[in-house]
């Protein structure tokens, strides 16, 4: 994974479980497990202290499911990346986790042998999806969301992009930091391929996201 170890956070209400992941994380991968958690509570207050590198998120926890809490992890510590660990095999809950901001989804199952190419992708700005589930996801029928694997904070960014906001403008209406806009504009453009403005805005268009003028 490169020089330096990669900083994470573990999040599961099993405290066997945490142990087990962290003996596996650090004896086999360059990491170093900052924080465990054991609800979504403590999942978003470590990560916002912290600012790990990665979190493993379990998806079903004491306090409630961790789905909707991605989005806040994010805007808690905005480069850090979010890799689902779960037993939840559904494509539904795959696809919206990685539309929610994860980079990664594994199975318990197979958290041996696959939890460390998640990081590694991760870490690297590429996502991660179990392939068995991956060919379920692919062939499950959509649902209505945001396109091109966006969560709907990002669309709602790419949506003020394109009507000519900046990035202070949109922090202000959206609450959000300066800092945290280019995090959600940069994710933005890896999962699109675009880069530039106009491209941005073709997009929207074609996705509806905006009304053509005139």
């Amino acid at each position: 994974m490169g020089a330096s170890s990669v900083r994470v956070v573990l999040a599961d209400d099993h405290a066997i479980m945490r142990a087990g992941l962290r003996r596996l994380l650090e004896s086999e991968a360059e990491c170093e497990v900052v924080a465990e958690a054991g609800t979504v509570e403590d999942t978003i207050r470590f990560v916002g202290a912290h600012k790990p590198d990665v979190v493993v998120l379990d998806l079903n926890m004491p306090d409630g499911s961790s789905l909707p809490a991605i989005p806040r992890l994010l805007e808690a510590s905005p480069e850090t990346r979010v890799v689902v660990l779960t037993m939840q095999i559904e494509p539904a809950f795959a696809r919206e986790a990685l539309q929610a901001g994860a980079t990664g989804y594994v199975l318990k199952e197979a958290a041996d042998e696959e939890l460390i190419a998640a990081i590694e992708a991760a870490i690297e700005g590429r996502s991660y999806l179990n392939p068995q589930l991956a060919a379920r996801v692919a062939l499950a029928p959509t649902s209505m969301g945001p396109p091109g694997g966006l969560s709907e904070r990002e669309a709602e960014v790419l949506r003020l992009i394109a009507l000519g906001h900046t990035n202070a403008e949109i922090a202000d209406q959206l609450y959000l930091s300066i800092r945290t806009v280019e995090t959600h504009r940069s994710h933005i453009q890896q999962k699109l391929g675009l880069v530039k403005r106009s491209e941005l805005v073709r997009y929207a268009l074609d996705q509806g996201l905006i009304e053509p003028e005139g």
